[in-house]
């Protein structure tokens, strides 16, 4: 069994950011402002480490240690590109020169959505979210980001491979179809990926597509993973996270979500998708959800789109219990195939993280480190 966690890179400075936002933002100001927003509401939820800089070697080495001493395989990163690399610095600078980086394998998850000002943003304009950086890549224009990600990361020693090749996933796949220009076009951008891939040494790549893709609109939208395997070539499917997939999540009468029960209906799901795809399936477990910290603080706390989404306060029991029930699904899947994604190292602004807080402290580290035996 290997387990991957996703990792977001939006706590270092980025010139983009401090363009919009300010000198020295980074998305930790949301957490030093966030505040319960209803009775039994935990806020501030904040870092046992205090608020560090990612880009920094030896902050990111601490991270290496502790999720390597604790079982997990591989950080997947949020990769972003929107006419050039965006948020890359907490990995070109903080893992790929931290220490210990050979202790933990990394790789890519491209996030081809658009990016959107919700930093924070109210709830009158979460209907209409603010665009800030469209993404606009092409099937004329991703020849050179194939490169760039060959030529400054899965050439590296340290890249995460699955099945025998490095691993890549894409997060929106119809909006990424859409932007190719359709099914055949998507189909020759990603032949040539994986030959460009070949010419520069390696054996290809494993292709990953997050089959539930909940950006084509509400209600959400219905993949073809049939098509996607047979059309496409992607190689395996997993999720992101289990946020609004399922029933509980979808009542209109609670401001919170029981962790427990959306962990038994994603099960439900994730054994649907393990029985019927065609191509593998990682599931995904969720630390939490509470996404309240990039809604203004000042207005009453309500449902409505992201991200005021319901919360699921985090349970470092509930979530153990959540990692038996999913590894059991992959039990009789061969070796390869046998991988669990975590959502999130730190996923701080959706409340979903692994890294110790205040509150719980390392209670999460030490329960994957019993499940993994470490």
């Amino acid at each position: 069994m290997q387990l991957a966690a996703y990792y977001f890179p939006n706590y270092h400075l980025d010139c983009r950011n401090e363009k919009r936002h300010g000198a020295n933002w980074t998305e930790w100001e949301l957490m030093k402002c966030a505040r319960p927003r209803f009775e039994g509401h935990r806020q501030p939820k904040l870092p046992l480490w205090g608020f560090e800089d990612e880009a920094d070697p030896m902050v990111m080495n601490k991270k290496i240690n502790a999720a390597a001493d604790s079982g997990i395989d591989a950080f997947v990163f949020d990769w972003y590109w929107y006419d050039g690399p965006y948020l890359e610095r907490a990995l070109d600078e903080g893992f790929l020169n931290a220490p210990d980086r050979s202790r933990i394998k990394f790789a890519l998850m491209w996030a081809n959505h658009d990016w959107m000002d919700r930093h924070p943003i109210n709830f009158a304009n979460s209907f209409n979210a603010p665009l800030v950086y469209p993404w606009t890549s092409t099937s004329k224009s991703i020849s050179f980001v194939w490169e760039y990600i060959i030529e400054n990361y899965m050439t590296k020693p340290e890249y995460w491979y699955v099945d025998g090749k490095p691993y890549f996933s894409i997060y929106a796949v119809n909006r990424f179809i859409d932007q190719m220009g359709g099914a055949e076009k998507t189909a020759e951008v990603l032949s040539e990926f994986r030959t460009l891939a070949q010419k520069a040494g390696l054996p290809g790549i494993h292709i990953n597509a997050v089959w539930y893709d909940n950006l084509a609109g509400q209600p959400f939208c219905v993949c073809d993973p049939e098509r996607w395997t047979k059309e496409l070539g992607f190689d395996s499917y997993t999720s992101y996270n289990s946020i609004s997939t399922t029933p509980i999540w979808l009542k209109e009468d609670s401001l919170t979500v029981d962790f427990n029960q959306a962990a038994d209906e994603y099960s439900l799901l994730a054994k649907k998708a393990l029985d019927t795809l065609s191509a593998p399936y990682f599931p995904v477990a969720t630390a939490g959800w509470d996404s309240s910290p990039r809604c203004v603080q000042s207005e009453t706390y309500r449902l409505g789109p992201y991200p005021y989404l319901p919360v699921m306060e985090p349970d470092a029991k509930a979530f153990r219990r959540q990692l038996e029930k999913l590894s059991a699904l992959l039990a009789e899947k061969r070796a390869a195939e046998q991988i669990l994604f975590i959502n999130a190292w730190n996923e701080w602004t959706e409340g979903s993280y692994l890294e110790p807080d205040t509150i719980q402290q390392y209670a999460y580290l030490e329960e994957i480190k019993e499940f993994t035996g470490k």
